[in-house]
């Protein structure tokens, strides 16, 4: 990867069938520093197969994953490339806060200084705190980790509304220097921080061009 100018990565051949039934076919999907890229879709259609399939921990036979035109499969084993938040817990609960910043490399301080509130569970396990700050503490380290790119799952999953947005505006602050690729179910806070917005959908993924809550609507994803 060259230093200097935008990092693009991208991911396509990738076809997935479970029981014979499609899952994922003919996939193109591009993501690159600067961006903040939406992936929506239905329960099981397929999204965390997708990120998972990117991130390199799911072999799937043909799959090209590239950034810069350069195959990078499995991704994950390229140091600073990317990382990524699972549905389920990422981090050890064993681990305190401090002890997952040191291995992620992370400014446990800088990564939290917008949620000063959470300062008084730096010593605490992981597992001892509650999901939705363990959720939020999760995606912050990622954030703030040195990496061209971050796949999320769900990350605003159980992370409390007062929370949200002060997340969202980490997302769009950070977004300047890696690219970012999440999912999540909570489509009005995930809609306004994208540039772009891909739809899962009958095991296709689709570009949502120009007015995209109409396109939703067209899908039957939002309610007319």
């Amino acid at each position: 990867m060259s230093p200097a100018g935008p990092q693009v990565l991208e991911a396509d051949g990738i076809q997935v069938a479970f029981a014979g039934r499609q899952v994922l076919a003919s996939i193109y999907l591009r993501v690159q520093t600067g961006q903040i890229v939406g992936l929506l879709g239905r329960n099981g259609s397929g999204k965390s197969v997708l990120l998972q399939t990117i991130f390199g921990t799911r072999t799937v036979a043909d799959a090209s994953v590239r950034v810069n035109g350069r195959r990078v499969v499995p991704a994950f084993r390229q140091p600073g490339l990317l990382n990524y938040l699972p549905q389920e817990p990422l981090l050890p609960p064993s681990l305190t806060l401090r002890q997952a910043a040191r291995l992620l490399g992370v400014d446990l301080g800088a990564a939290t200084a917008r949620f000063p509130e959470l300062r008084t569970q730096f010593d605490c396990r992981i597992g001892e705190l509650s999901g939705g700050s363990a959720r939020l503490l999760q995606t912050l380290l990622l954030l703030h980790a040195d990496t061209a790119f971050s796949l999320f799952d769900e990350p605003f999953s159980g992370v409390m509304p007062v929370h949200v947005e002060t997340l969202a505006d980490e997302m769009q602050r950070l977004k300047q220097r890696k690219g970012l690729l999440l999912t999540d179910h909570r489509h009005a806070e995930v809609l306004p921080l994208c540039d772009v917005v891909y739809l899962l959908h009958h095991g296709r993924l689709l570009k949502l061009e120009g007015n995209v809550k109409e396109a939703l609507r067209d899908y039957g994803y939002l309610a007319h």
